[in-house]
Parts: C-alpha cells; sequence; structure tokens
C-alpha cells in the first residue's frame, strides 16, 4: 500500500494539473505519477521557424530567443508521427563515433542519425509496447537502449542500439530486441554503468515496491534479470545512482541511489541487492513535488529540482543545492533562483555547468563552478518555447549534454528535437 501522505499529494498533483489544463489554450501534461491531460502538440504553433542551422544573433535564433546556444538542427513532431514528445537520450558508436539521438515519444521512440548534425536523418521508430502515453524515459548501456513508460502493461523494451548502423530505406518501423515484464509501467529508469545495474522507479503494482526502486541485472543487456528491490522508502519518481567517490569515506565505493520521492529526497545504499538500506532522508521548505536531481561530479554536491513550487507558491524557477559531504546527515546548502517563472524539470550535470530543461524557458545553463561558494549563475539559453515562460507544462521536457561532440540534444513536448551547440565553444 502506498503511504497515505503519498496518495494525498498524488492527488493533489493531478488535481493542479488538471485545473491548469483548463486556465490554458494547451493541454500539455506535467510529469505527475500518473497519466494526465494529453499534449498539444503546438499549442503557440510552430509553422515557419526555423528547422536547419541558426546562429544565435542578437539575442534570437530565428523565431527562438537565445544567449551563447545556436540551433544547429530541429525536427518537428510530425516527422515522426506523434502528437507530443517527451524524454530525450544519446548515443555515441564506440565503432565509428557516429552520434545519435533517441526520442521520447507519446507513440514510441524515434531514432535519429546525426552522421550530419545540420542535416538529421529519422532512421525510424519503436512504436510503444502497449498503448501511447506521455510519460516515456530511456537510458542507453552497453549499445543497447532501455526504454520505460507510463502506459498499461509496457514493461522496459530493450533495443540494440547497433541495429541503426546500417538502415536502409528510413524511416522504419523497428521491432524490440527483447521486452522486460517484471513490471508494467514504470515512471523512469536510471543505470549505474560500473555496476551493470538498471533500477526502475514508479512502478506499477505488480511489484510489490510500493514504487520503490526494482533492481535488474544487466550483465546480458539483451536478458534482463530481475533481482529484488526496496520499498521502505515508497514511492520513487526519479532517482540518480552512482558508485560513490565522494568525501564521506564511510560510503566510499558503495552504490548510492539518491531518490526524488515526491515529499522528500532519500539516500539509500544498494550495493548488496539482498540488503538495501536507507541512510537517510530530508524535506525542504515550500515542497511542492520533489521532482529530480543530480551529483556534481564529485558526489560533495546534489542540485534538485522541485516541479510544483513555482505553481504553489508563485516562485521563480528554483534550484536547490544540498551538500552531501555527509551522507547520514545531508544538508540544504542554498537555492538558485532563475530569471522567469517557468518550472523547472529535468537538469544534468557536466563539468562545471548544470544544464536545466526549464519547460516554457527552454534550456539553461548554469555555471556552478562556485557551488562551494553558494554561487550559480546563468550564461547560455536556448528558448524552444517562445510564446511564454508561464508556470506551465509546455517546452522542454529533458536535455542530453553528454555527446562527445559537445552538440546539445534537446526533447520538447511540443516542438520535438532541437540540436543545439555552443556559440562561440
Amino acid at each position: 500500500m502506498e503511504k497515505p501522505a503519498s496518495r494525498i499529494l498524488r492527488v493533489l498533483v493531478l488535481c493542479i494539473l488538471l485545473l491548469s489544463s483548463c486556465s490554458r489554450s494547451d493541454d500539455a501534461p506535467g510529469d505527475g505519477l500518473a497519466p494526465g491531460p494529453n499534449p498539444n502538440p503546438n499549442p503557440g504553433g510552430s509553422a515557419g521557424e526555423p528547422t536547419g542551422f541558426t546562429p544565435c544573433e542578437n539575442g534570437m535564433a530565428g523565431a527562438y530567443p537565445c544567449s551563447g546556444l545556436d540551433l544547429v538542427a530541429r525536427l518537428d513532431l510530425e516527422v515522426f508521427s506523434a502528437t507530443s514528445g517527451n524524454d530525450i537520450w544519446g548515443w555515441a558508436d564506440p565503432a565509428d563515433g557516429t552520434e545519435y539521438a533517441l526520442v521520447g515519444l507519446n507513440n514510441g521512440t524515434a531514432f535519429i542519425s546525426l552522421a550530419d548534425p545540420e542535416n538529421p536523418v529519422y532512421l525510424g521508430k519503436l512504436p510503444t509496447h502497449t498503448v501511447a502515453s506521455a510519460w516515456r524515459d530511456i537510458k542507453v548501456y552497453a549499445n543497447h537502449a532501455f526504454i520505460v513508460s507510463e502506459a498499461d502493461g509496457h514493461g522496459m523494451q530493450v533495443f540494440d542500439l547497433t541495429r541503426l548502423r546500417d538502415v536502409s530505406n528510413p524511416p522504419q518501423t523497428f521491432s524490440a530486441t527483447t521486452h522486460y515484464s517484471a513490471f508494467g509501467n514504470a515512471h523512469n529508469l536510471v543505470i549505474e554503468e560500473s555496476s551493470g545495474f538498471a533500477y526502475a522507479v514508479g512502478t506499477g503494482p505488480e511489484l510489490p515496491y510500493q514504487g520503490g526502486p526494482h533492481f535488474i541485472d544487466l550483465a546480458d543487456p539483451a536478458a534482463p534479470s530481475d533481482t529484488g528491490g526496496f520499498a521502505t522508502a515508497g514511492y520513487t519518481h526519479d532517482a540518480q545512482v552512482v558508485l560513490y567517490q565522494g568525501p564521506d569515506a564511510d560510503y566510499a565505493g558503495r552504490e548510492i541511489l539518491v531518490g526524488a520521492n515526491e515529499s522528500e529526497v532519500v539516500i539509500l545504499d544498494v550495493t548488496d541487492k539482498g540488503a538495501p538500506f536507507e541512510i537517510a532522508g530530508l524535506d525542504y521548505s515550500n515542497l511542492g513535488y520533489t521532482h529530480q536531481g543530480w551529483f556534481t561530479e564529485d558526489h560533495r554536491f546534489f542540485i534538485l529540482g522541485d516541479e510544483l513550487d513555482e505553481l504553489n507558491f508563485g516562485l521563480n524557477s528554483r534550484t536547490l543545492v544540498f551538500d552531501f559531504t555527509d551522507l547520514d546527515n545531508p544538508v540544504l546548502s542554498f537555492s538558485y533562483s532563475g530569471p522567469t517563472t517557468a518550472i523547472d524539470h529535468n537538469g544534468y550535470v557536466l563539468g562545471d555547468v548544470f544544464y536545466l530543461a526549464n519547460y516554457t524557458a527552454g534550456i539553461r545553463l548554469l555555471d556552478i563552478s562556485g557551488i562551494a561558494g553558494g554561487e550559480m549563475a546563468e550564461t547560455a539559453y536556448f528558448d524552444t518555447f517562445p510564446d511564454s515562460d508561464s508556470p506551465a507544462f509546455s517546452g522542454v521536457w529533458s536535455v542530453y549534454p553528454y555527446l562527445p561532440s559537445g552538440h546539445i540534444l534537446v526533447g520538447d513536448i511540443n516542438r520535438g528535437l532541437f540540436v543545439l551547440k555552443p556559440s562561440n565553444p
């Protein structure tokens, strides 16, 4: 059974999403716990907006407000025969370095070759395993894509990405390499590459973990195996798992999961899959919905986004920074306020930059080199949703900054795939 507080929060989230959709012309969904209103793919329209290389000049890249980021290419949702987009991930082929974008859609996952980044090629789609859903998430490990969705009965699709090397007559309709059916729906999936384990979070009632992390052994990526899970901390909406190399010597070399659990952040030790345990949990003021976060590369700080604090408390985009020097006693270090009231969604760290998917405010790049001194500063942005910066569930869902080329992949709910690059690399 769910914790009573968790059930109440789920109802509140859905009510807020429904109310906000009634007050807007678009019905774009939030990233709530259960599928909500279906998104309107183009509430502001994308006709006439650039799709090819467009430099950021005088604060604009064509129709898009920007600073420090150029548009390399864009593929609209119509190209993929989809009505809304969601997650984004990437893959660089170790054989020849060719880069690919993996684009989550309401009705499947699209694969795009970036061999020529200014002229991306849509290779085809892996359709959803069951029915369409606004929620789909993708991760990559050992040249395989692992895909989960909130769609009923979806399970986890596994797709061998080396099949993309020689695709004739694109776009094709692909089939999964294999399918993992230990759960039906899941909200997200995280992978710790050093250990070779995946963690499905927010899974449905097929598993006895109350939506907590479900452990999956990927020793053979084409044959994932169930290795248990953890229920004590309740529903986990999103998470990051690392082989910990941070300042707390007590946990050096341990596999640490940090979960965004709706109303708190939880820290788990999942090294022993047969005996995982909770290290600590913490909350914070003006808590709306504890959504997603990411470690700094030294594992000292954890950068968190709350998905409902802007709506519930009238805040500008707020990013919370926790000091994890002592994993048993984590503390809030400081918070950063962005320049708009847009809702923050997913965020990722690469070096001294935090890449923030900021819904209607697009993608924002924050310099975190001064994070130990309580400083973060915006250094670049690209607004894929020029219609407004209001606190609504439209615009950028997620960002992928880890391609070796330095190209940045952006998944937009309403406008599809954006490929960006720094204006002055």
